[in-house]
């Protein structure tokens, strides 16, 4: 099935019969991805009297409860809510589901304190204003590692906020990334660029209520730098995060 739409007055085409996932899967046990020591995601069968909600065990059907941490479990996407005193659900704020998005590949620099970042001019030379209101950045190394990495305590990479603030100064509204968060793992609560993305806290004022940043994405090395058209999934959870599903589609002239 073919879609059209158009992009800065260009007109693209979508083909909604060749999706790519760039979700990771969300797995019980060791050994997945993980971050911010986040325990491990469990599934466990309800069991009642004789009842077993597991038909591995005997039970009739399978009805299991389900352990998780959105944001240390694996890809999700997270709106205001995730800083913000006031309650913002990614429910209530993320109401569109398709967007134009921008892939791009970047190397984040080592600094001279160890830190790897991503700076704003590294940005301002691939992207401009008004490209695409999505943008996803595959960050290198890229391997299949990423899949069941334990981020806890490792300092992975993250981005300046200035970097940040350049992308809301170019439209941007939904940040997405194969990092465990925009942010330093360990940086005394300061959440600069957290902060940056959604203006807190004059989120409401500046209008990035519905906006949203997605975590511990993966993009495949076979997927080419470009645009595409974006299905981002979610649960509809009352929280300010939900485990999701962001889904690709490559846009083609005409």
């Amino acid at each position: 099935m073919l879609v059209s739409l158009t992009i800065r007055g260009e007109s693209y085409t979508a083909d909604l019969s060749q999706p790519i996932d760039i979700s990771i899967p969300i797995e019980a046990g060791l050994g997945k991805v993980n971050c911010f020591y986040a325990p491990p995601v469990e599934f466990l069968p309800v069991v009642a009297g004789s009842f077993v909600g597991s038909t591995a065990q005997g039970g009739p059907v399978n009805f299991f409860n389900i352990k998780i941490n959105p944001h240390g479990n694996g890809t999700h996407t997270e709106c205001v809510g995730h800083i913000a005193r006031e309650f913002f659900s990614i429910n209530g704020s993320l109401k569109n589901f398709h967007f134009p998005a921008k892939l791009l590949t970047v190397f984040p620099i080592k600094t001279d304190d160890g830190d790897r970042v991503i700076f704003k001019n590294q940005l301002e030379e691939i992207f401009e204003k008004g490209e695409a209101e999505a943008l996803i950045l595959r960050t290198m190394p890229n391997d299949v590692r990423k899949l069941h990495t334990n981020y806890s305590g490792a300092n992975p990479p993250y981005l300046h906020h200035e970097a940040v603030e350049y992308l809301v100064e170019c439209g941007v509204e939904h940040l997405l990334l194969d990092l465990p968060s925009v942010d330093r793992e360990e940086d005394g609560g300061k959440l600069l660029a957290h902060k940056a993305f959604w203006k807190h806290p004059d989120t409401m004022a500046a209008g990035r209520q519905n906006c949203t940043i997605t975590e511990l994405i993966f993009v495949d090395s076979v997927i080419k730098d470009g645009l595409y058209l974006l299905n981002l999934q979610i649960a509809s959870f009352e929280l300010d995060a939900s485990p999701s599903k962001p889904v690709l589609f490559r846009l083609e002239r005409g």
